[in-house]
């Protein structure tokens, strides 16, 4: 998906991957646990909290160049910032951003598994 080898990021955001990473939203927690680490996705290697440029990405997987970001209702009011942010690391290192909503990961996860199931499809060809 992307030819990096390294996606350099800023040093100073690590410690505050591992706070977010302590400190995980419920939908957050239920995404990794029952959708990521669901038998189906279980080949590919997903990393949370993680550190790319000058931003901090959810949910992230290399080999399919795919970041997720599960958006809490902050989301609401800087979608322009959002689409900045997910337009320039497409740009930059040719990452696909998908969203889901808090509310969307905690009252329907089949339906965000099986959307995820088949972005990875297409991504994997």
């Amino acid at each position: 998906m992307n030819d990096f080898k390294f996606l350099p990021y800023d040093k100073k955001l690590v410690s505050r991957a591992r706070e977010l990473r302590r400190e995980a939203t419920e939908a957050e927690i239920l995404f990794w646990d029952k959708i990521i680490k669901n038998k189906n996705l279980s080949h590919l290697k997903f990393t949370r909290q993680k550190p790319i440029d000058c931003f901090i990405i959810d949910f992230y997987c290399a080999s399919l160049g795919l970041a997720i970001e599960i958006d809490g209702k902050v989301h609401d009011f800087q979608k322009a910032r959002d689409k900045e942010r997910d337009n320039l690391l497409k740009q930059k290192f040719g990452i696909k951003v998908i969203r889901y909503k808090n509310e969307e990961v905690l009252k329907n996860k089949e339906k965000i598994l099986e959307n995820l199931m088949k972005i990875a499809l297409t991504r994997e060809i």
